[in-house]
């Protein structure tokens, strides 16, 4: 299942969902992170089953809702893609490759190119202090198969603000295998990052991670059946 975590795309959602319509045969869901534009009805018109959220969540929020659903519905391989036009959906085969081949739980779609000196430093700090290895942390560009899927809708992954380092540790610490694989990244069709839209939102990001990083996030084992939600 493809799922695509949405708030306010509507300049750029339908085209998104027409390129992945033509070169997969996979269902599409597109989780309306309560968009005030036409985002949900741009979406349904191009043929995407969309779960409207009666409040906002953020992206990680939407993509853990998208999770739940592909799991209740018996997905067991789901590839996530942002809604801006950013992600090609030519490079959904090379991303779910390692997952069908047994090699991996979770694979990222990379592109570190496409970020500034900035971002990379950034990057470089989290890996300094988390003791991750991947070389692009925040792509949304993601596929997780079965054993990831049920352990990122559990409560401990509920509480986290993104999607990047804090779930690449909780999947480091149940014993899943992340894995990456270059793919090639447009610029945003339209609008700017959630995350890096002002000084003050990348200051928030920067905290909130390191302390998320610095603390047991994701020790606090489930049970070993699936959460149910």
């Amino acid at each position: 299942m493809i799922i695509i975590p949405a708030y306010n795309e509507a300049a750029s959602i339908g085209a998104v969902i027409a390129e992945a319509r033509r070169l997969r045969p996979e269902p599409i869901v597109v989780i309306d992170d309560r968009s005030t534009d036409e985002t949900a009805a741009i979406a349904e018109a191009a043929g995407a089953t969309v779960l409207r959220l009666p409040l906002r969540l953020g992206a990680w929020g939407a993509t853990q809702t998208g999770l739940r659903y592909a799991h209740e519905q018996g997905w067991g391989l789901v590839v996530t893609l942002d809604a801006d036009g950013q992600h090609e959906p030519s490079g959904i085969a090379a991303v779910i490759a390692p997952l069908l081949d047994g090699r991996a739980d979770v694979c990222i779609g990379a592109c570190p190119a496409r970020v500034s000196r900035a971002r990379r430093l950034a990057w470089h700090y989290f890996r300094s202090i988390s003791g991750l290895s991947h070389e692009d942390i925040t792509s949304g560009f993601r596929a997780y198969n079965r054993a990831a899927i049920e352990t990122l809708i559990r409560p401990a992954a509920t509480l986290l603000d993104y999607q990047d380092v804090g779930v690449l540790l909780i999947l480091r610490r149940h014993g899943l295998s992340v894995s990456e694989v270059p793919v090639l990244m447009k610029p945003r069709s339209n609008g700017k990052s959630q995350v890096f839209a002002s000084w003050w939102k990348v200051a928030h990001y920067m905290v909130v991670t390191s302390i998320l990083t610095l603390a047991a996030i994701g020790l606090d084992d489930a049970p070993s059946e699936p959460y149910e939600y």
